[in-house]
């Protein structure tokens, strides 16, 4: 079908057009893509992200998935003029299904941008689609086999590069004597490339490349990255192993910086502003970031009309907490220089917990993970239901565990001593704690882990002395970071050392069984430089332990395409800038449990009703109750209805310091590993082990206003609030279900900071996370 034929089919055919004006089906059309399937190929995969709206127009299709047995099970069958991907794109979750094409099938894929912007601006179509949705749900529900298969395929899906099109994605790390790229094609990932450039500027200069046709090494004159980017080039394109013919098949380029510093907290467009922005952080990351610009500026002069975009080791960590990134020096320092913590290896961190949940079938948003990425340098990240809390790196990359050649944490009064005894200058002492110190300072052999285990195997005393104080230094920040989260989940082991060493994982571990971690020997010796995830503790260890290979080119990859698609879906936000959400200011409350209900007001007790709230079917009860906590009280404190399957008690970050408790920032129903309190009532004192939280700031939506908006379920969000304070607010999370009504929610202490009140209204600035 041409354009044409194929907006007169839907408007003949498809339920959801028919009401559509013949301009809206061509801009719908113009805008979409008719791709073509052979028989048994699949069309949509379970797991993925919602990106398209598909239509059916030619051929027939199932939608299916993986029973108990392991044979697929059929839940639908489509034909020609049939929609799918509706529910996906309006909750925000992974495809449930497997979409096949049974014989040659032509389907109309439309981006979720021009469904959000078009489709969802017809009234008609919002309720066709919810019709669509609620009869496809009685009939799966109607079926207890494809029921029991759908809730068997509720799992999380892999760190997969998907976009609303077909994306090709460069990805560069520029180092001060190195070029490494890779190539990623969103459509056919068998096209991808990587490659390195090494030695720069020396005469033995080396181009190495692992392509769709093979690999390739070449040796290269000596010369600056300037030819070190055209020799990235040539061989992106050259006709026999290249994987694109020209630059204009670059969508996007994405780049490491490594340090960010404050201004920069997520991957960012890069701008000449920016750049500007990006050469004051400099003296941050003096051995990085100035190469790390050389490398954008070069590839910008290559790739002069794609967007490229910074992806900033930093950025993972901006969720640490004041208490965990402020040193003990005059806050002024912080004030006037940021001086401050804020931690290295963010995206390999972010890569491995990713993976390692996909591996669990666990969502990162569940599990307490402790990530130690070990190599030449080396950090460890506690990660709190997918929040990086603590890391140990600081200001620089200097601070926290031994690694290669720095000595990690470190008596700042040794290098006074030094200054004085030996008058050392700042140059050399930036030298001694960058270069001498770490493995190979201790053992006088090398920096590398894997000499210095040979040295210790044959029994080198210093050898032993490095590798026994690198695996203690590992060991406490795991013991540290157990307790700095309360529980933990998963301990991950990556990079060359965590991957290659099953000598570092077992001592590291040595004695932690107390905390629930127990390592099987003989998984932890066959997982040696393994390529693939591996199970390394024990199957009834409470703490598993897992070894994960990373990949930070993917992952820089992954944020730079989620960033390109946070600037299709800005279009949708732009439009809708100006329509205002209603903010309710909530005070500290309660929701019980039936049995906590009668413990606190009497036996057989039911909630009295006072007054319903904005949210349908929840209410303000008569009840109160007092909080009483290590330190102090709150009394007065209202409970909420109906009874809950869990009680739960939201309050302010001032009133922790009231009770003498430190409850985490959390969803609602999120309390694994929060802390207790004890709840007086007017017949009885109950004390609870957990439940306890602060919670985040969020909007509740309905989907079709997730929809009109062009956000989703679990997206993040910036939101202005005008007023004689005006401000933004960051890290507000979208809360997606069709029983809600639209309201922003934030807590008595933020509503006094911005002299806030329930009834005023702000405003969706800026897309911040899509997770």
């Amino acid at each position: 079908m041409d354009s044409a034929e194929t907006a007169d089919f839907l408007k003949k055919n498809v339920g959801l057009f028919t009401q559509f004006s013949d301009n809206r089906l061509a801009e719908l059309v113009a805008g979409s893509q008719v791709v073509s399937y052979e028989p048994n190929e699949a069309i949509v995969e379970f797991g993925e992200d919602a990106t398209h709206l598909g239509v059916l127009l030619e051929g027939e299709a199932s939608a299916s998935v993986i029973a108990e047995a392991g044979e697929r099970q059929v839940v639908a069958r489509l034909k020609a003029g049939d929609t799918f991907g509706e529910m996906v794109l309006m909750t925000g979750e992974k495809t449930m299904v497997d979409i096949i094409a049974e014989t040659r099938c032509s389907v109309l894929l439309v981006p979720v941008s021009l469904f959000s912007s078009v489709i969802m601006t017809e009234p008609r179509a919002v309720q066709h689609i919810s019709r669509t949705i609620s009869e496809r749900f009685k009939t799966v529900m109607q079926d207890p086999a494809k029921m029991a298969a759908f809730r068997r395929s509720e799992e999380p899906c892999a760190v997969r590069l998907k976009s609303e099109r077909p994306e090709k994605i460069l990805v560069v790390n520029c180092g001060s004597s190195s070029l490494k790229y890779c190539l990623f094609d969103t459509r056919n990932e068998s096209n991808n490339m990587r490659g390195l450039v090494d030695r720069i500027g020396t005469d033995i200069t080396r181009h190495t490349c692992r392509g769709p046709r093979g690999e390739v090494a070449r040796n290269l004159p000596k010369g600056t990255h300037r030819e070190a980017f055209e020799a990235m080039f040539a061989e992106l394109t050259a006709e026999e192993t290249g994987a694109i013919s020209g630059a204009a098949e670059i969508s996007v380029v994405g780049h490491r910086v490594v340090h960010g510093g404050e201004p920069f907290t997520e991957t960012t467009v890069i701008t000449d502003e920016v750049l500007r922005e990006l050469e004051t952080l400099s003296p941050l990351a003096p051995l990085h970031n100035p190469i790390n610009l050389l490398g954008i500026r070069e590839a910008q002069r290559v790739f002069p009309s794609v967007p490229h975009f910074a992806v900033f080791d930093t950025a993972f960590h901006n969720t640490l907490p004041s208490f965990a990134y402020l040193y003990g020096l005059p806050y002024e320092y912080y004030e006037s220089k940021k001086v401050r913590r804020y931690g290295f290896h963010g995206t390999s961190h972010a890569y491995v917990c990713l993976a390692a949940a996909q591996y669990l079938g666990r969502r990162v948003n569940e599990l307490e993970i402790i990530s130690c990425h070990l190599g030449n340098g080396a950090s460890v990240c506690a990660v709190d239901h997918g929040r990086s809390v603590d890391t140990s790196m600081g200001l620089t990359p200097a601070e926290g565990l031994i690694m290669g050649t720095r000595g990690g944490d470190i008596d700042p009064g040794v290098l006074v001593f030094l200054e004085r005894e030996e008058g050392l200058t700042a140059d050399q002492i930036d030298n001694l704690l960058n270069r001498k110190s770490g493995l190979l300072g201790l053992s006088g052999i090398s920096s590398d882990m894997r000499e210095v285990e040979r040295a210790a195997h044959e029994g080198n005393h210093r050898a032993l002395l490095a590798l026994k104080a690198f695996c203690y230094r590992l060991r406490k920040y795991i013991g540290a970071y157990v307790a700095a989260m309360g529980g933990l989940d998963v301990i991950i082991f990556t990079a060359g050392i965590g991957q290659g060493s099953a000598r570092v994982r077992a001592v590291a571990l040595q004695g932690l069984r107390c905390m629930g971690i127990i390592l099987d020997e003989q998984r932890n010796r066959e997982a040696h430089a393994c390529e693939e995830i591996r199970r390394i503790s024990t199957d009834d260890s409470p703490v598993t332990v897992l070894v994960v290979p990373t990949d930070e080119e993917r992952m820089i990859a992954r944020e730079s395409l989620r960033a390109l698609s946070r600037t299709y879906i800005k279009r949708a936000l732009e439009a809708q800038r100006q329509e205002p959400i209603p903010i309710e200011v909530s005070a500290h409350h309660v929701h019980l449990t039936q049995e906590h209900v009668e413990a606190l007001f009497g036996a057989g007790h039911q909630l009295t009703r006072q007054s319903d709230l904005s949210q349908p079917g929840q209410y303000a009860c008569q009840e109160q109750v007092t909080l009483v906590g290590p330190r102090g009280r709150v009394e007065r404190v209202r409970v909420l209805g109906p009874v809950r399957k869990f009680t739960q008690v939201e309050i302010a970050m001032t009133e922790q310091f009231k009770l003498g408790i430190h409850p985490p920032i959390r969803e609602s129903g999120d309390l694994k590993d929060t802390p207790g309190i004890t709840l007086e009532g007017a017949a009885g004192n109950i004390t609870i082990d957990k439940g306890v939280i602060c919670a985040m700031r969020h909007i509740h939506m309905t989907p079709e206003d997730a929809l009109r908006y062009g956000v989703r379920d679990k997206f993040t969000v910036r939101v202005r609030v005008p007023g004689t304070r005006e401000l933004v607010f960051g890290d507000v999370r979208v809360r997606v279900d069709p029983s809600f009504r639209l309201a922003m929610h934030i807590d008595t202490d933020e509503g006094n900071a911005a002299n806030i009140s329930t009834g005023m209204t702000g405003y969706i600035d800026e897309l911040q996370n899509q997770d």
